[in-house]
């Protein structure tokens, strides 16, 4: 299994500061920032767009997660990927044409990733894991942070690990939603290896102390 890798939400950050935020995580060593990008539409709430992402990107060398919360995420992949994302994962629950839609994603210079919500089967992802760098599984409802983690996608994450394993596959299975130190001991128990950390991170008393007892799951 990968080592865990922390990867906080700048969601949970201040939104007059991001680029503050940016650089909190940069100075602990941390490579990677998640950024939640939501439309009112697919979640019922609103946060970042292009322009957002491409300021970050003037001060950051981090690598960007973009993940697209959208009705109709296969219109704005082209416009992230120009904003600096290094990786964009797109929902399979809207109806579009999700393999066209990483393969375009790639063949723009970024990761892809795909994700699933708590209430959809693992299964409605199993025809698309060969075509991705990265599975996340939400373990809450996206839209708002700080919500409580739901244990019941344990089982979801222990069938996509058990399927890269016998698949012989490679992508990064990531989890969002609820993530502290005792949860993600669970999900890495199940598997997981790449955990998005909003509330719990930049509401650490100590972020550093934090993330360095978040290597040692």
């Amino acid at each position: 299994m990968l080592p865990p890798l922390l990867v906080p939400s700048i969601l949970a950050g201040d939104h007059a500061r991001l680029a503050d935020s940016a650089a909190l995580v940069a100075r602990l060593g941390l490579p990677r920032i998640h950024l939640d990008i939501m439309d009112g539409h697919f979640v019922p709430n609103l946060t970042f767009g292009p322009g957002t992402v491409a300021a970050l990107r003037q001060s950051s060398r981090l690598f960007f997660e973009v993940h697209l919360m959208l009705d109709e995420p296969d219109r704005y992949v082209e416009p992230f990927a120009a904003a600096g994302a290094s990786l964009i994962s797109i929902h399979i629950e809207p109806s579009y044409d999700h393999a066209d839609t990483l393969t375009r994603i790639k063949k723009l210079g970024c990761q892809n990733g795909i994700v699933l919500n708590p209430g959809t089967p693992a299964a409605a992802v199993e025809p698309l894991l060969n075509r991705v760098d990265l599975v996340l599984v939400m373990t809450v409802q996206p839209g708002f942070g700080g919500q409580s983690f739901r244990r019941d996608m344990l089982p979801k994450l222990e069938q996509i690990a058990e399927w890269r394993r016998t698949r012989g596959l490679n992508f990064r299975l990531e989890v969002d939603g609820g993530i502290d130190l005792a949860t993600a001991a669970e999900c890495r128990a199940a598997g997981t290896d790449t955990f998005v950390a909003g509330t719990s991170f930049f509401g650490a008393p100590d972020p550093a102390a934090f993330a360095a007892a978040f290597a040692k799951l």
